[in-house]
């Protein structure tokens, strides 16, 4: 029987107990005498039972004192209810609904972005094939980056020159009414690419990428290689005021810095992997993030 007096931190996610990220969360909470709970987003139900909102289905009746939802931007519509669910009975919910919502669209992302006074690359937004056009006459011959609105470890990324013909998952994007990005392209030769761990308005962690080679998108899951940096002041304050922009409480930043030096915000994600980050720096990167749930679990129940 598992010991109650442990505080309990349900991880959404649908990779299960051994997904990398979920595995050390686990460890770390385990380590300061609290406990992890997987919680599969399909086989949890948010209800109503006489008027009060409720949860049902596998594992319902466990209680918990906070939950991290890390389902990455591919998150599913039907996933969102579950976590404003969450919210609504009354469990600390880290990062909530309404930042996902935003974090999960690179558009939405931009834009929230763009309003905050951050800079972000020359970006148009496709709803048809028109549109990619329009951008791309503006780009000329450096061609530009397609993006799907949602995705994960640079998939469906890429690099698109004038008079070629649009990739087919791309025009499935398309004709599924999501549209796609269409960005400047930013060319690696003399760019710096930065991964960026903010927890709670404050950097725990980062990284610079380099690419792979023949390759111009720096993502280790790509075959790209991280190397600890100590960032200057003002990609520490771009870092934080983008996670505040998206109001996320955790949040992987990813900054770029072209060859003329002009900085820019390419992405923020709400349930950033960090195994790269953890082998780059040699920091307990799981530790800081359950440090932070159990603070602000201990700072809500002083509040009640």
């Amino acid at each position: 029987m598992p010991d109650q007096s442990k505080k309990r931190i349900g991880v959404i996610t649908v990779r299960g107990a051994d997904y990398h990220p979920t595995r050390r969360l686990a460890e770390a909470a385990e380590q300061r005498g609290g406990r992890v709970v997987p919680i599969h987003p399909y086989r949890v139900w948010p209800a109503y039972q006489e008027g009060r909102p409720v949860l049902m289905g596998e594992g319902a009746g466990i209680s918990m004192d906070a939950v991290m939802p890390r389902q990455g931007a591919e998150i599913k519509d039907a996933c969102l209810p579950l976590i404003g669910h969450m919210a609504r009975i009354g469990i600390r919910v880290v990062n909530c609904r309404e930042a996902i919502e935003c974090a999960r669209h690179k558009f939405y992302t931009l834009q929230a972005l763009a309003d905050a006074g951050l800079s972000v690359a020359p970006t148009l937004f496709a709803a048809a094939v028109d549109g990619v056009r329009e951008a791309m006459a503006g780009f000329g011959n450096r061609g530009a980056v397609l993006k799907p609105v949602s995705g994960r470890q640079g998939r469906g990324i890429c690099r698109f020159l004038p008079g070629e013909m649009l990739p087919p998952d791309l025009e499935e994007e398309l004709a599924a009414g999501r549209g796609i990005l269409v960005q400047a392209y930013i060319p690696p030769e003399g760019r710096r690419d930065y991964r960026v761990l903010v927890i709670g308005g404050q950097v725990a962690g980062a990284m610079r990428l380099a690419p792979a080679p023949n390759d111009f998108r720096a993502n280790v899951h790509l075959g790209g290689q991280g190397s600890a940096v100590d960032l200057t002041e003002t990609l520490v304050d771009m870092a934080i005021r983008s996670a505040s922009a998206i109001g996320l409480e955790i949040a992987g930043v990813d900054l770029m810095v072209d060859a003329d030096g002009k900085h820019f915000v390419n992405e923020v994600n709400y349930a950033p992997g960090f195994r790269g980050l953890e082998t780059a720096t040699g920091k307990d990167i799981a530790g800081v993030m359950i440090d932070y749930v159990l603070r602000v679990i201990g700072e809500r129940s002083v509040m009640l």
